[in-house]
């Protein structure tokens, strides 16, 4: 047992990366607890355990007092075996860890493995992990056994392991599909300047390039559409607005609001608010279906979005302006004259 022990412990430490000291460290603690309860009747007496780094050989002492019992071998071998597999499955939990936490922010993939109150158990072959229904699209379904892709959103430290939570709802998870697909974004050479998001629905992305000679949008599109179809069939359909980014807020208004055409624009500045007016046969689509449009257009401007027909607009004008005139009904002239101020001194 006693060589037997040091090859274990260093075949532990080459495989699993666990250092030989904090095992040997474990041991020791462990024999010596179990020999106090089995041992000694004074439980004040301290019991010291030492293991020899060579021989693999352990000695106990209770005080000054070593400890010599038939039973101490079989003890020590009991309580280091379970020592090294508690140490084991400690170390597997911190490698999985380090593993997926070191991967947050990035696309992962599995097999779904099954299904638990509209969660999804996805199978990563070292460990599973978990989509919660919150963070999945309510247009998408999948199957026992199907390849998933999704965005590590998160990973837990708990008792019975990390817990690996993942996300296809989060805006970053298109983010990440353009990152794989366009070699320009993954390059550096066009940037993703914002995204807004309505899971399984509708994704507008702002993009940038930093080279005059190359098309953001274009670039994103692909050849014939390709790039942006290969992320359209990766989430189940959802509609994708490639909107370019300007400096100039009122044409990064206009980008964002496609495919709807603004006639004119008030921009309240201070308050990051604008007031569009659109053609009649603009509303509608400037809107969008359930203020869609509007929504994302807004949260991917980052400035809340006003939208009225010139007709509206025009009644809103007139609502404003009629608000404003103010009616004196006190006036100079009502003020009582010296005459009325005599008749009621008669009066009294």
């Amino acid at each position: 047992m006693d060589s037997e022990l040091m090859v274990i412990l260093e075949q532990l430490e080459r495989d699993k990366g666990i250092d030989k000291e904090t095992l040997i460290a474990a041991v020791e603690s462990a024999v010596a607890s179990a020999a106090k309860k089995i041992w000694t009747v004074d439980k004040e007496v301290d019991v010291k355990v030492t293991l020899d780094r060579k021989t693999g050989k352990i000695k106990a002492w209770a005080g000054d007092e070593e400890i010599h019992s038939s039973e101490f071998g079989r003890i020590a071998a009991q309580t280091a075996k379970q020592v090294v597999i508690q140490k084991i499955r400690e170390a597997e939990k911190d490698v999985v860890f380090g593993e997926y936490n070191a991967r947050i922010g990035q696309i992962i993939s599995g097999s779904v493995y099954r299904f638990e109150r509209g969660n999804i158990i996805v199978d990563l072959g070292k460990s599973e992990a978990l989509v919660p229904k919150s963070e999945q699209s309510n247009k998408e379904e999948f199957r026992q056994g199907e390849r998933i892709r999704a965005y590590v959103l998160e990973v837990r430290r708990e008792n019975r392991g990390p817990q690996i939570i993942l996300s296809r709802a989060h805006p970053n998870f298109v983010k990440r599909l353009f990152e794989l697909e366009v070699p320009e974004i993954y390059e550096g050479i066009i940037e993703v300047k914002a995204i807004a998001r309505d899971p399984g629905e509708r994704t507008k992305i702002a993009v940038y390039s930093k080279d005059e000679k190359i098309d953001c949008v274009g670039a994103c599109v692909g050849m014939r559409g390709s790039r942006v179809k290969n992320i359209v069939t990766e989430l189940h359909g959802e509609k994708i607005d490639i909107v370019r980014h300007s400096e100039d807020i009122k044409e990064y208004i206009q980008a964002a609001l496609s495919p709807a055409e603004i006639s004119q624009m008030q921009l309240i500045a201070d308050e990051k608010r604008v007031n569009i007016i659109v053609d009649e046969d603009q509303l509608s689509l400037a809107i969008g279906k359930y203020g869609q449009n509007v929504r994302l257009a807004s949260k991917l401007v980052g400035w809340e979005l006003d939208i009225y027909s010139a007709k509206q607009w025009e009644e809103k004008q007139k609502t404003s302006d009629s608000q404003e005139v103010v009616t004196n009904v006190s006036s100079p002239d009502a003020t009582p004259s010296d005459e009325d101020s005599k008749e009621e001194e008669e009066q009294e």
